[in-house]
């Protein structure tokens, strides 16, 4: 969850909405700006998540993605954000050496970087916005945080605890940055559905949860889902080596362990945080 430290007089008006799509709760908190104007903003990114559904779910057998896998339409002829959601796809392929994939039990699917991607977008128009000083989208838990609540102050996310329902295995702050993305893969919450793309079947990990800091959630949700198929000690190494990101691992045993940098964005891996 995304919050501002406690705000102060004459702060930044607030706009806030909670939308159910892509089967989750998406949250958008929005500071400073025009009210009507945000609240129009508002309408447009939620009916752009509602697009999107409609275009990459492949629980719907009418979306441009369901048809492309089964051959009845070519890329060319789908909505144009799947060429884009594609390439990025790709992209995420190539620089996690295959461990985020796009394609189950043999089947197109890129509803792995759709949600981040979604969310990230809706998060850009709405700072795009006159007098918009602060974004912050929740997508299911994942969050894209742009500028800040208000001057002075900045965003923080607290990083739910695996192991310890309830309670908080981290906290990051947006300090020092414009924007700021958190995300997390791991079994808690949804238990095995995270795919080893190797053998097209669950991954077998040492590993309960896996969130990743970054500027994009586009990205910060394609590592975390990477890096938890890979298991501890090979996703910790392999998220070292990426530019930008930090993150923090635990396992179902409760080791936790965190990229070098992790602590600068003020997180912990002490569950007293």
């Amino acid at each position: 969850m995304a919050e501002p430290a406690a705000g102060s007089a004459g702060a930044p008006v607030a706009v806030r909405r909670a939308e159910e799509v892509m089967g989750t709760v998406f949250s958008f908190d929005v500071r400073g700006g025009e009210p009507a104007a945000v609240r129009a903003a508002l309408a447009r990114a939620v009916a752009g998540l509602h697009r999107a559904d409609a275009v990459f779910s492949t629980y719907r057998a009418d979306s441009d993605v369901s048809r492309l896998a089964r051959g009845e339409l070519d890329a060319a002829g789908c909505a144009p954000e799947v060429t884009e959601v594609l390439e990025l796809a790709a992209r995420a392929e190539r620089v996690s050496e295959g461990w985020f994939g796009t394609r189950h039990r043999g089947r197109l699917d890129p509803t792995g970087i759709v949600k981040g991607w979604a969310a990230e977008r809706a998060a850009r128009a709405l700072a795009a916005v006159d007098g918009v000083c602060g974004v912050a989208v929740n997508g299911g838990g994942d969050v894209q945080l742009l500028g800040a609540p208000e001057p002075g102050r900045a965003w923080r996310v607290g990083v739910a605890d695996p192991v310890r329902p309830g309670g908080l295995a981290a906290v990051v702050s947006a300090a020092g940055t414009r924007e700021l993305a958190v995300a997390t893969s791991g079994t808690a919450e949804r238990g095995a559905h995270i795919v080893d793309p190797r053998t097209g079947r669950p991954a077998v990990t040492d590993l309960v949860a896996v969130t990743v800091v970054a500027p994009r959630l586009t990205w910060a949700d394609c590592w975390a889902t990477a890096a938890f198929a890979r298991g501890l000690r090979a996703g910790l190494r392999w998220l070292e080596s990426l530019p930008d990101v930090e993150a923090l691992l635990i396992t179902a045993d409760d080791e936790v362990r965190c990229t070098s940098g992790l602590a600068a964005l003020g997180g912990s891996a002490d569950r007293s945080v």
